[in-house]
Parts: C-alpha cells; sequence; structure tokens
C-alpha cells in the first residue's frame, strides 16, 4: 500500500479539489466583492485578480480591505462583502449559528516544516526573562478582540504552559504591534511576514512557533454568506475556481519554486500591489518573502482543527455550547481532511 506524507496528500487533495471546482462559468463578469486583509497569506485572491482567474470564471472581482477578522464576518453576514478569507472567530461562530454565515474552505495552515506564525515577546519582557513561552504565567497578551484567533492562540499555549494570561483586546493589527513595541503588552502571536521584521528591530522578540502547540492548525478559511453557499452554488464554485488557481501560483512559485529567483521576484512585484504597499519595493521584498507559508491548495479545509477552535470558543462561553461543525461548515464544495 502506498502511504504519503501530508505534503504529499495536501497536493493530491488539492488537484482533486481543483477538478470538482472546475464547473462552468456563470454569467460573464458577475459582480463580486472579496474581502481581505493585507497580509501575504491572502495572496490566493490577489493573485487571482492581477492574473485573470476570477475573470476566467466570469466574475468581476472588487477587493475590499479589512483591518481584523470580525468586521469582515459582519460584512458578509450584511452582504457587503460576498466572499472573504479569514480566521475563525467568535464572531464568524456566532453569525454562523444564527444561519448568516458558511465557512466553505480553507486558505492558510500551521504545516511541518514549513516556517509558520510566531510567538512574540516584547524586549521589556525578554529582558525580565520572558525568553520562550514557558515564562508567560502572570504576563499580558494582546489581541484585536476577546474571541479573535489571537485569543484562541494565547490561551492554547497557555494552557500547554499551565500559564496564566491576562488579554488586552486593541482592536486592530496596528495598536497591537504598537502596544508590543511599546511593552505595554509582553506577548503576542503573528503570521512571519509580520513577525521576523518586528524582531529584526530589536523592539520585539522571537520566543517560538505556534506550530508546536498547534500542529495542522487551520489558520484562516474561505467563507461566504449561507445565502451564497446554499442558493448560489455555480457563483461560489466560480469564486473557489480562480481563488484555488491564485493559490496553486503562489504554492508552486513561493513554496516549491518552480520559477526559480525570477519567479519569486515576479511574485514579490504581485503582492506588493496589496501588501506592504508604503513601503518601496526593495523594502517590503523580504517582509513579503519571509511570510512564505503554504496555503491550501483546492482550498482544502481541516475540519479537525476547526472543530479544535469552535470547542474552545465553546469551553470559554464565547458561543453557544450547541453549536456544530456542520452549522458552522458547509463542506461540499471542497475536500475536507483531519477528521
Amino acid at each position: 500500500m502506498t502511504k504519503f506524507n501530508r505534503r504529499q496528500t495536501m497536493g493530491l487533495m488539492g488537484a482533486a479539489a481543483g477538478t470538482a471546482l472546475a464547473a462552468p462559468a456563470i454569467a460573464m463578469n458577475k459582480k463580486i466583492t472579496v474581502g481581505a486583509l493585507r497580509f501575504t497569506s491572502h495572496s490566493g485572491s490577489f493573485i487571482a485578480v492581477e492574473r485573470g482567474y476570477f475573470e476566467e470564471a466570469g466574475l468581476d472581482v472588487e477587493l475590499r480591505f479589512f483591518q481584523a477578522a470580525q468586521p469582515m464576518a459582519v460584512a458578509i453576514a450584511s452582504g457587503d462583502v460576498d466572499y472573504a478569507v479569514t480566521a475563525v472567530s467568535g464572531g464568524l461562530i456566532s453569525l454562523a449559528d444564527k444561519g448568516a454565515i458558511k465557512v466553505i474552505g480553507g486558505a492558510l495552515s500551521e504545516e511541518e516544516g514549513i516556517d509558520g506564525q510566531k510567538i512574540l515577546a516584547s524586549d521589556a519582557a525578554y529582558q525580565a526573562g520572558l525568553t520562550s513561552p514557558a515564562g508567560l504565567d502572570g504576563k499580558t497578551f494582546g489581541i484585536t478582540q476577546a474571541g479573535s484567533s489571537f485569543h484562541y492562540m494565547g490561551s492554547k499555549i497557555a494552557a500547554a504552559e499551565g500559564a496564566s494570561l491576562s488579554f488586552k483586546p486593541l482592536q486592530k493589527v496596528g495598536a497591537v504591534i504598537g502596544a508590543l513595541k511599546s511593552g505595554q503588552i509582553d506577548a503576542w502571536s503573528i503570521v512571519p511576514h509580520i513577525a521576523k521584521p518586528l524582531a529584526g528591530s530589536g523592539a520585539v522578540h522571537i520566543i517560538g512557533d505556534v506550530a508546536d502547540y498547534l500542529p495542522g492548525y487551520q489558520v484562516t478559511t474561505v467563507f461566504t454568506s449561507a445565502k451564497n453557499a446554499s442558493d448560489e452554488r455555480a457563483q461560489t464554485e466560480s469564486f473557489l475556481q480562480g481563488f484555488s488557481k491564485g493559490v496553486s501560483d503562489y504554492n508552486s512559485t513561493m513554496i516549491d519554486r518552480a520559477g526559480g529567483d525570477e519567479g519569486v521576484a515576479e511574485m514579490v512585484d504581485l503582492i506588493h500591489n496589496y501588501v506592504y504597499t508604503e513601503r518601496p519595493r526593495e523594502k517590503a521584498a523580504p517582509s513579503i518573502i519571509n511570510g512564505t507559508m503554504r496555503l491550501n491548495e483546492g482550498a482544502a479545509l481541516n475540519t479537525a482543527s476547526v472543530q479544535d477552535q469552535l470547542s474552545w470558543f465553546q469551553s470559554e462561553g464565547l458561543v453557544s455550547g450547541d453549536i456544530t461543525l456542520d452549522t458552522l461548515v458547509d463542506a461540499s464544495y471542497v475536500e475536507t481532511f483531519g477528521a
């Protein structure tokens, strides 16, 4: 019997999902809005726009940018945004419980052998002895909102270390960064394209890896309104078709380096249109490259990780204890794994 490692399995699932998603495009130039954060982990959407993959799928896509996950979930529920990529949050789960949204795929996962999210300490906390996650007891951990993915990660890390953390909601990623650099909070966790430059500045130190505590963590998901998932199947399949082509290009270029250094440079130019746009290209490039994590081929979804997140939110009393995975996830669109 042939055995496959996780990377090979993901590749096979991505190929299968790509075939499944190759549905005929709906009416040409159907206008939709896609929500995103200015993170490299959202590059699947950026590439699909820039290289015409959404257009090939019959969609005229407008990107709308947000600064945190929960406002994006609200925008999906209200119909202001049609599709989005974001982390699972308490707000997202509660909206699913109300019948407003559905997770339809996966976007970014922690993967063994690929540099992922980092656990950070402020310089003041580091100098005072916070040099590893084992020293988190009694410290303050930055989050955007209660019930955010940062809250989930911090709690799971603290539980593994037997530490008691206090959490400080700061609403926006930029505010968390400022608080960490100034020592107003002691610790945080974030994707590498943000973590590594912060550490390079000397004001922040990397003290661990999230993957050591949450292997296979489904960091972000693809989601839409429950109405789109149930009533707009052709449109939703078309979106996933275009998005998945963007994801495949990203992985091939940035992880597998199929196009060599020239391919990486071209991809960095594309991503720079959306990420670190305030910096000159030469200063933005190292951060964009540092942020390279494999995206989920074919938008395959780790339902075991999503279930773990749901269970944690329930255990903290942040969402109803009656919500099931089926309430949150429509598993009919992509391959699922981990369960």
